[in-house]
């Protein structure tokens, strides 16, 4: 008698929450959603997450309303995205970089890379090792070989997770190179183009210059598509940068949310105005359903980890 009881109570209780749960997937959204970016006004990410926003609202039939949260290399947006109310009415436009190489360097940031729900991938950052016509090497085989030879040639890069990568390099072929610290790509490419240095790191602001810059290697998993021949680091050392962005939101979001937002992403990419501003920006589109999100966010955790532990970023 108690076992039936406890029966039919439990499946009161689930009849309850499955109505529950359909009565918020028909309604959801039903006011507008916050869209979070966790840098200034004007750059790619927020350029990119302006345009997004908007083909998401008509997707969704909500206004998706973008809020910039700038500060501490995207640590301080991606804070208040975590520590967010889990319903579907908080996400984030972020590169995975940020919820992943600052969390598992920076022990004072407050989130985890476990504290997200990675919802859709969207496009792809080109990080590269770039230099420029007519110097001794047009490849990362030629310029290994010219380091080789010279000793402390100059390097850009921009601290943090590049500098990482550079030094990771170095030690896997045995070379010597001094680094020049520049504050973003704004800041490398007068250094680059004016000679004051040999070669560079860069986030994708190369990708401008056209024939006046040669991609050496790519950092991502995969080769650049305007880059086609110069080989990845992954293929070189195993090793690949978190090129990828998208949207996250806190983790714990109802299913029925994130079902719809990752529908209204994919969707909102063959949005016309969205395919203009990846042409303008020279990013390539690169849709990603959650599952595959997580399994790139997964994979890019284990190289992150090999790359910080080889440098001393972590111990």
């Amino acid at each position: 008698m108690r076992t039936r009881q406890f029966l039919a109570a439990a499946g009161a209780i689930a009849l309850v929450g499955s109505v529950i749960s359909g009565a918020f997937a028909a309604d959801y959204p039903s006011k507008p959603i916050t869209m979070i970016i966790p840098w200034k006004p004007g750059g790619t990410t927020e350029t990119m997450g302006q345009v997004l926003s908007k083909a998401m609202g008509k997707e969704l039939g909500q206004k998706v309303i973008v809020k910039t949260r700038p500060g501490g290399g995207g640590a301080v947006g991606s804070t208040v995205a975590s520590k967010s109310k889990a319903d579907g009415y908080t996400i984030e436009f972020v590169g995975i970089s940020t919820l992943t190489w600052i969390p598992m360097t920076q022990k004072s940031v407050k989130y985890k890379t476990s504290d997200f729900q990675f919802v859709a991938g969207v496009s792809q950052y080109q990080m590269g090792l770039v230099s420029v016509p007519g110097k001794p090497y047009t490849t990362l085989k030629e310029l290994v070989t010219y380091s080789k030879a010279n000793p402390g040639i100059n390097v850009a890069d921009m601290g943090g997770m590049s500098k990482a990568f550079v030094n990771f390099i170095a030690q896997q072929e045995g070379v010597d190179w001094t680094a020049i610290p520049t504050r973003g790509g704004g800041e490398m490419v007068p250094f680059l183009l004016g000679n004051k240095v040999d070669f560079a790191f860069s986030g994708g602001v190369h990708q401008k210059y056209g024939e006046k810059m040669i991609v050496l290697a790519s950092f991502l998993s995969n080769r650049h598509p305007l880059a086609p021949n110069a080989p990845s680091t992954q293929e070189l050392y195993g090793v690949a940068m978190p090129g990828d962005n998208g949207i996250v939101a806190p983790k714990g979001i109802p299913e029925a949310a994130r079902a719809k937002l990752e529908a209204a992403v994919k969707a909102s990419m063959d949005d016309p105005d969205f395919t203009k501003i990846l042409e303008r920006i020279k990013f390539p589109k690169r849709y990603l359903s959650s599952a595959e999100f997580q399994k790139v966010v997964d994979q890019t955790l284990v190289s992150l980890d090999k790359v910080a532990r080889a440098t001393g970023y972590i111990k």
